[in-house]
Order: C-alpha cells, then sequence, then structure tokens
C-alpha cells in the first residue's frame, strides 16, 4: 500500500464527496420511479412507461424536499445524534490532562486546529472521529483505550483519527451514513408495516408495500456498496499519516494489537456509529460492506515502516 499525500487524499476526497452527494439522491429517485413503475400495470399485466413518467415527475419536487429535510436535519444533528448514541461526555482538561496533551501537541506538530475531545465509559478499547466542520470535528475515546494504553500508543491513536478528520473522511462518512439510513428506514418502515400493519388492506396497497419493500432494499443495498466504495483504503491513509505524524509505527501497530482483542463497545448500539470505530469487524453477509480492512493487514502494513 503506498502512502498517498495529505492534500491529494483530501482532493480526492473531496471529489468523493461532491460524487456521492450526487449518486445518493439520484439512486433515490431511481427508486421511486421504479416503485411507480412496477405498480402502475395495467389488468393484463403491462407496463405503461409514460404514464409512469407523468407521475414519477409530479413527485420529483415532493420527494426532493423530503430528502433535502433530512439531510439538513441529519447534517445539523449529527453531532448531537451521535452524542446520545454513544453517551460520549466532554473530556476537560482539568479531568485528564494526559489525554488532553496529547491531543493538542499532535495539532500544534501539524498546524491544524484543535477538536473537541470525549470520552465513552466503556471498558472496550475503541476510538472514533466524528464531525463535518471545525466547530464540531472530535475526537472520542473509549475510557478503556485511555487507561490501558501506554502513552506512545494512545498517540498512535489519536494521531490516526485526527488524520481522519485532516483528509476529510469523516465527512465523507458522515454523509455517507446520512443517504444510507434514507433507505435503512423506508426498508424497515415497510417491513413493520407487512408484519404489523393492517391485515384487511386491499390487494392494490399491500401490493404497493411489497414493491416499496423490495425496491428499497435493493436500493439500501445498492447504498452500501456506494459507501463500500470510499474504500478501505481512507483506513490505511490514516493509519500512514498517523506514523508519518508521530514517528511510531511502531505504536500504532501494538495499539492495533490490543484494541482488536477488545474493541466491542457494547454501550453503543447503533451499527452507523460503530462503523467510525477504528476497529468494528462485521461477521456474516454484512462483512462484506464493512468500510475497515482486516486489523491484521493493518498492522502488517504499519511493520513495513
Amino acid at each position: 500500500m503506498k502512502f498517498v499525500g495529505i492534500q491529494e487524499q483530501i482532493q480526492t476526497n473531496n471529489r468523493k464527496s461532491v460524487l456521492l452527494l450526487l449518486a445518493f439522491p439520484l439512486l433515490i429517485l431511481a427508486s421511486i420511479f421504479a416503485i411507480i413503475y412496477f405498480v402502475n400495470v395495467d389488468q393484463e399485466g403491462n407496463f405503461n412507461l409514460d404514464q409512469t413518467v407523468d407521475i414519477f415527475l409530479k413527485y420529483v419536487p415532493f420527494v426532493c424536499i423530503a430528502v433535502a429535510i433530512w439531510f439538513l436535519i441529519a447534517y445539523f444533528g449529527h453531532s448531537k445524534m451521535i452524542a446520545m448514541a454513544t453517551g460520549a461526555k466532554t473530556l476537560e482538561r482539568k479531568t485528564n490532562m494526559r489525554v488532553y496533551n496529547l491531543v493538542e501537541n499532535l495539532c500544534m506538530s501539524v498546524g491544524m486546529p484543535m477538536p473537541k475531545v470525549q470520552i465513552i465509559e466503556s471498558n472496550a478499547l475503541n476510538a472514533f472521529a466524528s464531525g463535518l466542520n471545525k466547530k464540531n470535528y472530535t475526537v472520542t475515546l473509549t475510557r478503556g483505550i485511555i487507561e490501558k494504553l501506554d502513552d506512545d500508543e494512545l498517540e498512535g491513536v489519536i494521531a490516526h483519527e485526527l488524520m481522519h478528520i485532516r483528509n476529510n473522511d469523516v465527512r465523507l462518512l458522515v454523509v455517507s451514513i446520512i443517504f444510507v439510513g434514507i433507505f435503512a428506514f423506508v426498508v424497515e418502515l415497510a417491513f413493520r408495516n407487512i408484519l404489523y400493519g393492517n391485515r384487511k388492506r386491499d390487494k392494490d396497497s399491500g401490493k404497493l408495500i411489497i414493491v416499496i419493500m423490495l425496491v428499497s432494499l435493493v436500493a439500501y443495498l445498492f447504498s452500501l456498496i456506494f459507501k463500500f466504495s470510499l474504500s478501505r483504503s481512507r483506513e490505511y491513509m490514516a493509519d500512514s499519516g498517523a506514523a508519518e505524524m508521530t514517528r511510531k509505527p511502531w505504536a500504532l501497530a501494538s495499539a492495533l494489537r490490543k484494541i482488536s482483542n477488545n474493541h466491542k463497545v457494547e454501550e453503543v448500539k447503533n451499527d452507523e456509529v460503530k462503523q467510525m470505530f477504528i476497529e468494528n469487524k462485521s461477521s456474516g453477509f454484512m462483512g462484506l460492506f464493512t468500510t475497515h480492512p482486516p486489523i491484521e493487514k493493518r498492522i502488517k502494513f504499519l511493520e513495513q515502516f
């Protein structure tokens, strides 16, 4: 894995952000079109494309407004949502001088503004970065990772999270999470309607719900692929940047070994938030869509420095 310069990585992520902002709304509109198309069938089983287009064009403005409202609420409220999902609290300088100084010194070494620092009261070893701009960039650490890593190891982890901020990885991931959440919400809503909805619904409404669920499910899988296309390379980039920042690649490799044995933060139930952690293993089918490479490969990569 070749290390790419910080400016090139930032520019690449900015381009991906633009593409994502275009791809997800287009996927939403394509899903709406597909639903109308499959529902709009005459008694002989023929699809009416012209009528589908007419209906679709009437719904486009309302869909765009609904998506925009969803996005704006999530965009401006994501910090509070993450805090509620994790139970994270602000870590003040006076309460933990060691952590605060590590973050501050690393930021000063590369000339970046210091983000907020938060802590999750969990014995697990994990950390993540979040935020969309300088005002709400945040590095969050668990109590376990603070207490069980030595200074060099903890410095490596913090540097990794700071690199996610510098590379605009956090902004990219938050945007993808917001849009994937739309499809997940629609799929869950349709599925619950099928299970617990009115059993006396007519044939047409029943068909509509099933079509919505199936189309939304396909769109959801595509949205996961889009998110996966953010590339696992961003973790390698953050590892590379942390090694460059601290000049101690062995320290981050050592920290990752310890994290791999106890990374599950049971206090956090939200799967989308879990994907932001420095380590989050997904098993089974969903493991195909994880944005994190195997930690063993990351350790091996760091040992090449």
